[in-house]
């Protein structure tokens, strides 16, 4: 067991083959990537949260909040309440919406539920069933000028 999480570099201790203080640099080398994956053979049920990019090509349940893009992918199934600046559909969602740019809807994608954005498109052939509300986003407007007398 101690030389397959060697050998995955989980085992909490630098090998013989790379110096203790290589160890910080290779962790922070895997987790430079602004995003995360569920794979089209994976299943994952909880809360995510967090910076970055989100893609999911398998099955997800439960609650996303990020600060980039969600995509799902063509066959993805999610059941799950999205909040992110951009959402992408081509799989299955059911659940709640909200995107601070835009939501796009693939030729394979279906959304079931309720929908926030500034910006929505579906593509021929992509099923919507439920409330889709387009909101602009709210402009600033100039100050009155003073009053003089």
């Amino acid at each position: 067991m101690r030389a397959a999480l060697d050998y995955l570099g989980l085992s909490g201790a630098a090998s013989d083959a790379e110096p203790a203080e290589a160890l910080p640099r290779r962790m922070e080398a895997v987790s430079a990537p602004a995003g995360a994956l569920v794979g089209s053979r994976l299943s994952f049920r909880g809360e995510l949260a967090g910076e970055g990019d989100f893609q999911i090509l398998g099955k997800f349940e439960g609650e996303i909040k990020v600060t980039g893009r969600v995509l799902v992918g063509e066959g993805a199934q999610v059941d799950a309440n999205i909040d992110a600046a951009a959402i992408v559909i081509g799989g299955t969602v059911r659940g709640n919406l909200s995107a601070s740019t835009r939501v796009e809807i693939l030729p394979s994608g279906v959304l079931t539920g309720t929908l926030r954005t500034g910006s929505f498109s579906a593509a021929d052939g992509a099923s919507v069933k439920g409330e889709i509300w387009v909101e602009r986003p709210a402009t600033t407007r100039p100050a009155p000028p003073p009053a003089g007398g």
